[in-house]
């Protein structure tokens, strides 16, 4: 994966991943954009070149958005259902808007941010240790009776 980022970087005025994911920028340039239409990442920047191959958020803008937006549009639900004991169609009217508009607006945003982090951080995607490089169970006692000395 390491590959994919070229040694080009120095070329380029330091970006934030935080503006830049925002912003939906190239996070190398600041300039380019990073989406082709509402979530789909381009294949590389149109202006410096980059490669996005190495983004990879998966489930994170959605986990994200989902965790910290349902609580605000939760707690709407249940104060409208406790003080005014509308009808359903009320709460369809209502909180289903809220709840897909605070969930699903800011993915676009999330999703930038933790592109522009992964390269920023140069974050890879985790491997095995070699079987060599492994500790065995007595020398893994053997550090613990050490460091509880």
């Amino acid at each position: 994966m390491g590959d994919v980022m070229p040694a080009q970087e120095t070329a380029f005025a330091p970006v934030t991943p935080v503006m830049a994911g925002l912003r939906g920028h190239c996070p190398r340039c600041g300039k380019g954009h990073l989406f082709e239409g509402w979530l789909k990442l381009r294949p590389t920047c149109e202006v410096c070149g980059l490669d996005y191959k190495f983004a990879d958020p998966a489930d994170g803008p959605a986990f994200f958005a989902m965790m910290v937006m349902s609580f605000p549009a939760t707690g709407f639900a249940m104060w409208l259902e406790i003080t005014r004991e509308p009808p359903y169609w009320v709460h369809l009217i209502t909180t289903f808007p809220l709840m897909f508009a605070l969930c699903v607006l800011p993915l676009r945003a999330l999703k930038g941010w933790l592109v522009c982090s992964q390269y920023y951080y140069r974050a890879e995607e985790g491997r095995l240790a070699p079987p060599e490089r492994l500790a065995t169970s007595d020398e893994l006692t053997r550090a613990s009776n050490r460091t509880l000395q």
